[in-house]
C-alpha cells in the first residue's frame, strides 16, 4: 500500500470539521477540493452566460461527463449516456417505457436499495407490477439462483444491483444475465451505485443490451445531482415519463407529435441544476492529474479494509466485536464498506455520531466505509473512538 496520504485533496472537508472521523464514504463521500472548483465554475458560468449557459452545458459539460462515465465503465458510445438529478427519476422513466402491456413481471432481489424497493413496492400495491424476489442469502449461491429464476421464467424486467448496498454482495454474472435481454422481450437493468468507481468495471460486452444506472454521490466523490443512465440502443425508445430536455435540439422548430433524441438524450427530463456535472468532471480531472484510477484506489483501500476487519474481529472496537461481520464474497474485489449485522446497529450508529464518528445503519446492519482520504492511523483512531463510545 502506498504511504502517500491523499488527505490534502480533501483539505476543505477536513478543515470544516477537523475532529470528525468520517467512515461513511459508501454513503456520503467527502467532497475533494476539486469539487469546490467545479461548483464555482458552474456559478461563474451561470453569472457570465445566463441563458446561454445551456449551450456550454449541452456542448461541453455534459459530453465531458458522458465520456468520463463511458471511460470508467469501458462503454463504446458515450452518447448512449444521459443524466438526471437521481437514479430514481431514471428508473421511473425506464418502467414508463416498458408499461402498457398489463402487469409487468419483475425479477429482482431482496437486497435492492430503497429507491427501487420502495417504488417497486408501491407499483405492486397499485397492480402495475408483480415482483419475483430472489433472496440474497445464502450468499454463495445467489448468482446461480438468480440466473435459474431468469431461465425458469423470462421476466419483463430484471432489476439487480451489481453490489448490494446492505451487505456488499457482488453479482459477477452480468454477461449471463444480459444475454437474455431483447428490445421486445426482457429488459435488464443493473444498479451500479455501489460498484461505480468503487471497483474496476467493464460493461463493454453488455452495452448493447443492458441498462446501467449509477451516480456521483458515493465513490465518484461529486455529491448529489449526478445520476446517470446508459440506455442500450433499440430499448425504451420513447419513455412515457419525459421532459422537454429529451428533445432539446429541436425545441425551436415546429414538431409533429412528441419527438425524442435517438441516443441517450431520450432519457433526459426537464430543467435541473447541472452543477453536479461540473463537480463530477472536476473530480475526474483531479484523479487524472494525480494518476489515480479506480484500480489504484481499490488497491490502496483494500489493505486498510483488511486491517479494519482484523481489528473488529480482535475486539479492538469494543462492542462491535459482538456483531456478525457479513462476508458475502469468498474472493475477488470487495465492497468499500464492512457490514456488521446486529439488532443494535441503529443505536450504535447514533452513539458513534454523537462522538463525531460517522458511519451509517440500514435496518440491523451497521456499515463502516473507507475511501481515498483514509490512512492507516485512521483505523486505530476509529477503533479507539468506537470502544470509548460503545463500551
Amino acid at each position: 500500500m502506498s504511504s502517500k496520504s491523499y488527505k490534502p485533496l480533501f483539505s476543505r472537508a477536513f478543515a470544516a470539521n477537523p475532529d470528525r472521523l468520517h467512515f461513511a464514504a459508501h454513503s456520503h463521500h467527502l467532497w475533494p477540493d476539486a469539487s469546490f472548483d467545479g461548483h464555482v465554475e458552474a456559478w461563474n458560468d451561470a453569472a457570465a452566460m445566463a441563458d446561454r449557459k445551456w449551450d456550454k452545458v449541452f456542448g461541453e459539460v455534459m459530453p465531458r461527463a458522458q465520456e468520463n462515465v463511458a471511460r470508467e465503465l469501458n462503454l463504446p458510445d458515450p452518447s448512449a449516456i444521459s443524466f438526471a438529478p437521481n437514479t430514481h427519476e431514471l428508473l421511473v422513466r425506464i418502467f414508463s417505457a416498458r408499461a402498457g402491456g398489463g402487469v409487468l413481471d419483475v425479477l429482482t432481489s431482496d437486497g435492492e436499495f430503497h429507491a427501487f424497493r420502495r417504488q417497486a413496492g408501491r407499483w405492486e400495491e397499485g397492480g402495475r407490477i408483480r415482483r419475483r424476489i430472489v433472496p440474497c442469502e445464502p450468499y454463495e449461491t445467489f448468482g446461480a439462483r438468480f440466473l435459474a429464476a431468469m431461465r425458469e421464467k423470462a421476466p419483463d424486467v430484471a432489476f439487480l444491483s451489481t453490489v448490494m448496498f446492505n451487505s456488499g454482495l457482488r453479482f459477477d454474472h452480468a454477461a449471463d444475465l444480459a444475454s437474455h435481454a431483447k428490445p421486445d422481450g426482457t429488459w435488464v437493468v443493473f444498479d451500479l451505485y455501489h460498484s461505480f468507481m468503487a471497483m474496476p468495471s467493464d460493461f463493454s460486452t453488455v452495452a448493447d443490451r443492458a441498462f446501467l444506472l449509477g451516480g456521483g454521490y458515493k465513490y465518484a466523490m461529486s455529491g448529489e445531482g449526478a445520476g446517470y443512465i446508459h440506455a442500450p440502443p433499440a430499448f425504451a425508445e420513447r419513455p412515457i415519463n419525459t421532459g422537454w430536455f429529451a428533445d432539446f435540439g429541436a425545441m425551436e422548430h415546429k414538431q409533429g407529435g412528441v419527438a425524442y433524441g435517438k441516443d441517450g438524450s431520450r432519457f433526459l427530463g426537464a430543467t435541473y441544476d447541472p452543477t453536479a456535472l461540473y463537480r463530477f468532471n472536476a473530480v475526474r480531472a483531479m484523479l487524472t492529474q494525480e494518476g489515480l484510477t479506480t484500480d489504484k484506489i481499490t488497491n490502496r483501500v483494500a489493505p486498510l479494509r483488511e486491517k479494519l476487519l482484523a481489528a473488529l474481529e480482535a475486539g479492538e472496537a469494543g462492542a462491535l466485536r459482538d456483531a456478525r461481520i457479513l462476508k458475502p464474497n469468498a474472493r475477488g474485489p470487495q465492497a468499500r464498506f464492512i457490514a456488521l449485522r446486529d439488532p443494535r446497529a441503529v443505536e450504535w450508529k447514533n452513539k458513534l455520531m454523537a462522538a463525531n464518528i460517522v458511519t451509517d445503519a440500514r435496518d440491523d446492519v451497521l456499515r463502516i466505509g473507507l475511501g481515498l482520504y483514509h490512512d492507516e492511523p485512521d483505523i486505530a483512531a476509529f477503533c479507539e473512538g468506537a470502544k470509548k463510545a460503545l463500551g
